[in-house]
């Protein structure tokens, strides 16, 4: 994985995930991000931002994704039909947590109806930051693939 400085973001979003994610944007400009959408408040379809998201996750042309819609339902379900992708969606930061350590989660998905400006941030930042625990969990994590 990159270092803090390089680490690759993927991040997109739908309509009710756009001001999130423009707001997150702003927070982790000292990241390399590349943004797949939305551009605008005006109604879209979130599996046209989540697959590229997800694609960006599987392809190692990114080390992490971080999606972002009304409920985060409908973009975690996407994301997570690609392979090797591991999308949770997470409402505390005891969950963004718990998805890496735990599942070695690579997609954060953000339910942008149900969690404040400043919750956001607080769980990408942890997201990004907490280490998988490997042992016990990488079995567990290894059997989730078809």
């Amino acid at each position: 994985m990159s270092t803090a400085n390089t680490l690759k973001i993927a991040i997109g979003a739908d309509h009710a995930g756009f001001e999130y994610k423009e707001l997150l944007k702003a927070f982790l400009s000292n990241y390399q991000l590349t943004d797949f959408g939305t551009s605008s408040l005006d109604s879209v379809d979130y599996p046209d931002f989540a697959h590229p998201v997800a694609s960006a996750v599987e392809n190692n042309e990114a080390d992490f994704g971080i999606l972002i819609c009304g409920s985060a339902q409908g973009v975690a379900i996407t994301a997570n039909k690609h392979q090797g992708v591991r999308a949770a969606v997470t409402w505390l930061t005891e969950i963004a947590s718990l998805a890496r350590q735990h599942n070695n989660a690579n997609v954060i998905c953000i339910p942008a109806r149900f969690v404040s400006e400043d919750l956001a941030k607080e769980m990408v930042t942890t997201f990004l930051t907490t280490p998988f625990e490997g042992g016990r969990h990488a079995n567990r994590v290894n059997k989730i693939s078809c």
